[in-house]
């Protein structure tokens, strides 16, 4: 039977180490980068890196070593160059004259695994907009031979090039996205604003892509509810599920994109309606991969992006995941796991340590709880049914109002109080207004 499959790209690798990324060297990034090629499809055939005090503006490593670009084609027979940075469009451009082959940085590679993967049509829009907002400052690359309109009588005047052109109409579609992807993120907040009158609090998994986030969410939940591979950026749409994490505490966690170093700014844009969940989200999991010698270096990546989302304060636990890779104990489900100040030993895989994770969830979900001594009025049911649910609460029936006391969430507790201060400020203005009246 003959295979009609296209044969894998023949990919190159190369790096610049200019010494300004701390705990990574271009040796063990362009490693990183093998794994991303690996995941695209590409068959890695080769890499070179270069330590340079500055990355150069034309062919972003120096012009020997482009020479040695050129003489390793002809050894290895590489059908695409991938350069570990993002690359400028003349970069870009210089590079692809030089070695007379297809050339894409980092970030191209990222937005191609993104577009392989996405599986919902929230995910397809949002790969798409990355995709046309990474390409709209490289058209000069696609439409040189264009640049210009025809001269000469009757073409005078008035009108755009065809660079212009294709400017115009891929900014155009960028405008169309965003407002697909703003109307998508429309329904996920309508979807969420239901799920919190469901009164459960809500965790969100975060960490570094490949540190095991899917196979967490399925460990928790007791079943398949997400695809879990050995490969960077294995699933991409988020995926929530109920848990029930202890002393009759539920709640909703959620399996979110993952993190890697270099994450190109236009996924982190476009993807913010996804990673919205983020910071919707009561606590965070961080799950980190503690097989990985530059676990803190994925941790720090990590923290950034949280920090660009408005999330890198937010209430956190840490999960040392695949400790079945560094301990023996860890083999076994049943082997107790201690939890050490905010943070745990697991293995998602073998089961060990989750019960001591839930548990710890749920404590530090309950220590959330702030105190609340507020009178409402009648007209606030609603409100006082989600209190009953989801607080530790007593009610005091009075002839004009409701005094609630007790302990509840600080987003209940917010409500709370604006409906109390609304409720005193009504009563107020109703005392002064009685003397006039009488």
């Amino acid at each position: 039977m003959i295979d009609l499959a296209a044969p894998a790209e023949r990919a190159f690798l190369v790096a610049v180490d200019t010494g300004e990324d701390p705990g990574w060297t271009a040796e063990e990034s362009i490693a990183e980068l093998a794994s991303l090629a690996d995941t695209a499809g590409a068959e890695v055939v080769g890499a070179e890196w270069q330590n340079r005090r500055h990355v150069d503006p034309n062919f972003y490593v120096g012009k020997g070593k482009v020479d040695e670009l050129v003489a390793a084609k002809s050894e290895t027979g590489y059908t695409i160059l991938i350069a570990d940075d993002e690359l400028s469009p003349a970069q870009q451009r210089a590079l692809e004259e030089a070695v007379k082959t297809k050339v894409i940085d980092r970030s191209r590679l990222i937005l191609d695994i993104f577009a392989q993967h996405a599986q919902t049509h929230e995910g397809r829009l949002q790969v798409e907009l990355a995709q046309l907002e990474y390409q709209l400052p490289r058209l000069t690359r696609m439409w040189t031979h264009l640049s210009r309109t025809g001269g000469g009588i009757g073409t005078r005047g008035p009108g755009e090039s065809q660079l212009e052109t294709d400017r115009r109409l891929v900014r155009e579609r960028i405008k169309k996205f965003k407002e697909r992807v703003d109307q998508v993120a429309e329904q996920r907040r309508t979807a969420t604003r239901a799920r919190d009158r469901r009164l459960f609090p809500t965790v969100a998994i975060v960490g570094y892509t490949n540190a095991g986030k899917s196979t967490l969410l399925n460990a928790l939940v007791g079943q398949v509810v997400t695809k879990a591979e050995d490969r960077l950026f294995a699933t991409l749409d988020p995926t929530s599920r109920q848990v029930k994490l202890g002393d009759g505490q539920t709640a909703i966690i959620t399996d979110t994109v993952g993190f890697i170093h270099k994450l190109p700014h236009q996924l982190v844009d476009s993807f913010r309606a996804t990673l919205e969940e983020v910071t919707r989200a009561d606590v965070l999991v961080e799950i980190v991969d503690a097989s990985d010698r530059h676990f803190a270096e994925h941790r720090a990546t990590v923290q950034t992006v949280l920090e660009e989302l408005g999330a890198g304060d937010k209430p956190r636990f840490i999960a040392f995941n695949k400790a079945d890779l560094i301990e023996a104990a860890a083999l076994d489900a049943d082997t107790p796991a201690p939890a050490i100040t905010g943070q745990v030993l697991i293995s998602a895989r073998t089961g060990y340590g989750l019960e001591t994770l839930k548990a710890e969830l749920s404590a530090l979900l309950a220590s959330l709880w702030v105190d609340i001594d507020a009178a409402v009025p009648y007209s606030a049911g609603e409100l006082l049914a989600r209190v009953r649910e989801r607080g530790t609460i007593e009610l005091e029936y009075r002839p004009t109002d409701v005094r609630v006391t007790g302990r509840v969430t600080p987003a209940l507790a917010g409500e709370l109080e604006a409906v109390a201060a609304r409720w005193r400020d009504s009563l107020v203005e109703s005392a002064a207004q009685a003397p006039e009246r009488d």
